[in-house]
């Protein structure tokens, strides 16, 4: 059964194309809860002094929806389309923690991981900081709105090199910096090509080179 999951750093666009994909793949939705997080806005305020609470409440909250959710629609025998992958919790907890709290925040999250499934394929969106802070500067959410093009690089970084070395899962990396699946319906159908290659779901027209790294 399908499961895709849909990664990439703050304001790339996983949200929008996860919602863009659905009906072409008919999977059930899991899109990833952050405006719950009673820590988040002050987090981008002061990043030292609120990232342990912001990544503990992200950790659990990440953990009790994929737990339940996804292994309920696989049962189902539904396909499932994600945008975002549980692994991602721990790189954000890489740059925003230190010290104990870090090494307590990987424990609990290697013991939680154990118990999660991973999905099929991940589609790896890849922007430069220059294209993740214009997106976000559009998109105009006011806890984003004091966030530093500092970090953004920092996390696209942390991203590139997790999502581009080997991985138990295979992963399709798609440079997005020159896509618009929004207002381009050429370049969504061309998405949507690249990930039935992947996943070898008919239909679709073999494209040479098809890189997926695993």
């Amino acid at each position: 059964m399908m499961y895709l999951a849909i990664e990439g750093v703050i304001g790339v666009g996983k949200t929008t194309l996860a919602r863009l994909l659905q009906p072409m793949f008919g999977a059930a939705l899991l899109l990833e809860i952050f405006e719950e997080n009673p820590f988040l806005a002050r987090f981008y305020e002061d990043r030292q002094r609120y990232a342990f609470q912001t990544q503990v409440f992200f950790l659990l909250s990440r953990y009790h929806q994929q737990r339940r959710m996804v292994n309920e629609i696989l049962a189902r025998g539904e396909p499932l389309l994600a945008d975002y992958t549980f692994q991602k919790d721990a790189l954000f907890a890489a740059i925003n923690l230190q010290g104990d709290e870090l090494e307590m925040y990987r424990r609990v999250h290697e013991a939680l991981a154990e118990k999660i499934p991973l999905p099929n394929l991940i589609v790896y969106l890849r922007a430069s900081t220059n294209t993740l802070m214009q997106r976000i500067s559009l998109r105009d959410r006011s806890y984003e709105r004091s966030m530093e093009r500092n970090y953004i690089a920092q996390l696209n970084q942390t991203y590139d090199e997790f999502f581009t070395r080997p991985s138990s899962t295979p992963i399709l990396t798609i440079e997005t910096d020159h896509l618009d699946y929004v207002r381009r319906p050429e370049d969504l159908k061309w998405l949507e090509n690249r990930i039935r290659q992947a996943l070898h779901l008919d239909p679709f027209q073999p494209e040479l080179p098809l890189k997926i790294g695993d």
